[in-house]
């Protein structure tokens, strides 16, 4: 039976002023950064459910037997926000269950968690996504900061593996270059499995019964280049990092 993955965020939307002179008008555009990723995954055998950023709110299980139904968690350029104020909360000041610890349970009895780095994810542009303020940074495997952790490598930096493991296990030869990344510091409980300008990569660690992993870069354009999306290993690093993190998963 093929593992079911539930992948959150990985979209936007833009509104973009043009001015010709006296005149103006304005254009919008929705996106979604993953087509590539989830595309690779299910070629792989794993079934994944997507939710976008602008539905997450309302569309994300919001009860631990919710959660449980996946063998795995993604999370891609969501805030942590964007888990914890619905509307409910937000805009009619109920209580709602908080997701991120709904999370962090789900780890703790057996389920796998992946945070793929972006402008929201760890701590995020100007401290936004905030990660490691919530329960989600207790079974992560590494550090969040708490500030604005992005890197920016607009002339390129390549990762490196830097620990034997079945995720990194022959993939040969020079890495493609990535223009980013989310800076992090190393966790006690986590392990390191490739580096970038000397920080984690890619690492891995057991929380409980389970097991969750992190990615910095980012899985599609600007920090993923071309050269990393059309690297032969793309579609192969992603189905190792699920197929470790969910392997003897205990439901």
């Amino acid at each position: 039976m093929a593992k079911k993955i539930l992948f959150a965020g990985e979209s936007w939307m833009s509104f973009t002023t043009h001015v010709k002179g006296f005149d103006s008008f304005t254009t919008s555009v929705y996106e979604e950064g993953a087509t590539e990723l989830i595309a690779g995954l299910r070629r792989g055998g794993f079934q994944v459910d997507y939710v976008p950023n602008h539905i997450a709110g309302s569309q994300l299980p919001t009860t631990l037997a919710g959660f449980q139904e996946y063998d795995a968690i993604i999370l891609s350029d969501i805030g942590s926000n964007t888990l914890l104020l619905t509307d409910n909360t937000f805009v009619h000041g109920q209580t709602t269950p908080n997701r991120c610890e709904l999370i962090r349970q789900y780890v703790l009895g057996g389920g796998a968690l992946l945070m793929i780095g972006g402008y929201m994810s760890f701590c995020g542009i100007d401290a936004k996504a905030r990660y490691g303020s919530t329960a989600i940074a207790d079974v992560l495997p590494v550090v969040c900061l708490d500030t604005d952790d992005r890197v920016e490598c607009c002339e390129g930096a390549r990762g490196t593996v830097v620990s034997e493991h079945p995720v990194v296990e022959h993939i040969s030869g020079e890495w493609p270059a990535v223009l980013g990344y989310n800076k992090t510091k190393r966790h006690e409980k986590g392990l390191v499995l490739a580096e970038i300008c000397g920080d984690p990569l890619i690492a891995v660690g057991d929380f409980g019964e389970g097991k969750s992993a992190v990615y910095t870069s980012d899985c599609s354009p600007h920090w993923g280049t071309r050269e990393f999306m059309d690297w032969e290993y793309y579609s192969v690093l992603w189905k190792r990092i699920l197929d470790y993190i969910t392997s003897e998963r205990k439901k």
